[in-house]
């Protein structure tokens, strides 16, 4: 069962944490397991945390910048990248504190981002507050008519079935998995845009709720 298809409570959520340091993995996988979250996996190398993601499709990863084999930001993008994964949080951890390090993960794909030294109480409540944004579309959510069957890959509007490309089927599920956050796509990745407009033509009125942060991407709100 994909992070998708679980209720992202504190007792039933998959965390996973990548961080080299053994130490502050540690400690992080104590707080987290005293905080009431029983499945918490662990990786210290960037490469094996999104494996293990790929595998284990976690709710919500703990991701440090700083790491062997690929880095933070690397490992957020590939994420990001996989259908499988759309559900998937993502809070980084890191010491850099520069807001062009800070937007550079954000726009990589993170839905928060904590700074180190971080408080424990903090950090647990920004984790609690992050698998609180968006319902996973997988459980029946009606969004003003629209609901999307992941499993069978079907979205319908109103009752009435979408004619969607595999790609376009795709980005609908990452935008409202994840309503309320920023979509954010580089400047390389124009063919979004393109998707986007195609979308936008078969959802109808529906597509009022697709909005263009200016420079950065897509939001469904």
């Amino acid at each position: 069962m994909s992070g998708a298809a679980r209720a992202a409570s504190a007792m039933t959520a998959k965390i996973l944490v990548v961080e080299d340091d053994l130490t502050i993995r540690t400690l992080l996988g104590m707080a987290l397991q005293g905080a009431g979250y029983r499945d918490v996996l662990m990786a210290g190398r960037g490469d094996d945390g999104f494996a293990t993601a790929a595998r284990e499709h976690p709710d919500l990863v703990l991701l440090d910048v700083m790491l062997p084999g690929l880095d933070g930001f690397s490992v957020a993008r590939r994420i990001r990248e996989t259908p499988d994964l759309a559900a998937t949080r993502i809070v980084m951890l890191t010491a850099r504190t520069e807001p062009e390090d800070i937007c550079r993960g954000l726009e990589a794909g993170a839905d928060d981002y904590v700074t180190k030294p971080f408080d424990r109480q903090v950090l647990l409540a920004r984790v609690k507050a992050v698998l609180r944004r968006g319902l996973p579309v997988t459980e029946g959510v009606d969004l003003d008519g629209l609901t999307i069957d992941e499993a069978g890959r079907r979205a319908t509007l109103r009752g009435k079935a979408l004619d969607l490309t595999g790609g376009e089927f795709d980005l609908l599920v990452r935008l409202v998995a994840h309503r309320g956050r920023i979509f954010a796509r580089s400047a390389a990745e124009r063919t979004v845009d393109v998707q986007v407009a195609k979308l936008r033509q078969k959802l109808g009125p529906w597509a009022k709720h697709i909005e263009t942060v200016r420079g950065i991407g897509y939001r469904v709100g």
